[in-house]
């Protein structure tokens, strides 16, 4: 049991104004594993004047020194790496060593990316008779969601105070409890106090306090579309920046001449990362109508494949959802699925076999998937794949393009130039061709209704800067 009793406001360890606290449950066991602070209106007030008043000196520093601390941060969190694997893993619920790899290793090494960022990047350009300057916008609310939380947290945090921003951050209520390990390596680090805030509580209280505080500049948020809705129209009233990262229901097209077995089943481990809880999940598979039963076959064995069980077992390879909510959710979708004619290739909404207890759904893949039903247009975000047949590549191409969303997507082809051409069709912020490699120093972003603006490498640096032309 981890007990967590105070917030982190201008540099130390201070009682909530509130007296309420947040349950966290294990995701395999259901079982209570931590509790935290539940936030109030009133500790964001407190948080946001510690970050303002910090923000002019932070600002002035030499981004030298701020590149010393993003150093010092990263040191930090290499130390704790084990500890924090474990924690998400028992949080959230992926398997133990994939935590180790993505839910942490990549966090931190994107800390260390934005200290290099930093130290090569210019802050000053001459436009004809103009200096052009890049300066920090100021104080950054960052609200954060549960299925990556930490990568999610230092995608923000490590570009907003390599900026010269100083922050304050709400972590997801249902996964928390890594957000306290990073506040106390970013305290031992010696950032100064004010610099980095941490205030958890629920979304309509704290982050709906964030996003409509008047002395918030810019407020980064992940998570729902719905969620990311009301956040814009929240900071509307003060019209502060807002940069979304929002949902996403992704195509994986396979043309024609692609290596089938070799797609088909990558496209299930895309699907089922993190047991489908990734909103870049290509989550509609878009095959040849001639190779739709093929295609069942193969992914229908990789999906029966998976070992479902405890993420801190031994031999797991998917995991549990991360809460009771979640799991009746994607379950719903499954039954939906299904009464709406889906062709059920294996899975179902019942409970996996002797895993009754924790939040666990059977990986299920459907095929015959219409682009009109439910389980095509809505985000499931569990293990759950549409496989969806098409005719033409002009048809497979409207289809990709027919949801409200444009997060992410896959080509598959045989002709590597003119998988390109297809995915240049593709309106979504990345396309993975034959199973390209994430890359973490790429702009990453979504278009339509996956969001506004992007997170990574050095145009997700940019978005903590304002731009100034001195006329000269």
């Amino acid at each position: 049991m981890i007990e967590r009793d105070a917030i982190y406001v201008d540099g130390a360890w201070v009682p909530s104004g509130g007296t309420g606290t947040i349950e966290v449950h294990g995701a395999a066991t259901e079982e209570v594993v931590g509790r935290v602070p539940d936030g109030v209106a009133a500790d964001v007030d407190r948080a946001v004047a510690a970050a303002r008043a910090a923000f002019p000196a932070w600002s002035a520093t030499a981004p030298e020194e701020r590149a010393k601390h993003l150093q010092r941060i990263q040191e930090g969190l290499t130390a704790r790496q084990v500890e924090l694997a474990e924690l998400i893993a028992t949080e959230v619920g992926m398997p133990l060593k994939l935590a180790g790899m993505i839910q942490v290793g990549l966090p931190v090494a994107q800390v260390g990316n934005y200290a290099e960022i930093l130290r090569h990047f210019s802050f000053e350009e001459e436009v004809g008779n103009s200096l052009v300057v890049k300066e920090p916008i100021g104080v950054v609310g960052a609200i954060t969601p549960w299925n990556y939380p930490l990568n999610q947290i230092v995608a923000k945090v490590a570009p907003a105070l390599a900026a010269g921003c100083t922050v304050v951050l709400k972590p997801s209520e249902v996964a928390p409890l890594n957000a306290f390990v990073l506040a106390e390596v970013i305290d031992e680090a010696g950032v100064p106090g004010g610099v980095f805030n941490l205030v958890c509580g629920v979304g309509p209280v704290v982050g709906e306090a964030i996003a409509a505080h008047p002395d918030v500049d810019m407020v980064s948020f992940t998570g729902s579309t719905r969620a990311g809705k009301r956040v814009a129209e929240l900071a509307a009233a003060t019209v502060k920046k807002v940069a979304l990262e929002l949902g996403g229901k992704s195509a994986n097209v396979i043309l024609p001449d692609a290596d089938l077995d070799k797609a088909v089943a990558a496209g299930v481990t895309n699907c089922y990362l993190n047991s489908g809880q990734t909103c870049t999940a290509l989550t509609r598979m878009l095959v040849p109508r001639h190779r739709l039963a093929d295609a069942e076959r193969i992914a229908a064995a990789k999906a029966e494949s998976y070992r479902v069980g405890d993420p801190l077992a031994e031999g797991t390879n998917l995991g549990p959802v991360i809460s009771a909510p979640q799991r009746d959710r994607v379950r719903a979708y499954i039954e939906q699925g299904i009464a709406e004619g889906a062709k059920l290739v294996t899975g179902g909404p019942d409970a996996p076999e002797g895993l009754e207890r924790g939040y666990f759904v059977r990986p299920t893949v459907f095929s015959e998937v219409r682009p009109d039903m439910t389980i095509a247009q809505e985000e499931i975000f569990g293990p759950v794949l549409a496989i969806m047949p098409y005719d033409t590549e002009d048809e497979a191409v409207e289809i990709a393009n027919g949801t409200i969303y444009g997060l992410a997507g896959g080509v598959w082809s045989g002709d590597p130039a003119h998988a390109e051409q297809v995915a240049r069709r593709l309106r979504t912020g990345q396309v993975d061709i034959n199973g390209g490699r994430f890359n973490p120093l790429a702009p990453f972003g979504g278009y339509k209704q996956s969001g506004v603006g992007r997170e990574n490498g050095r145009l997700g640096f940019e978005e903590f800067l304002e731009t100034k032309a001195l006329q000269r």
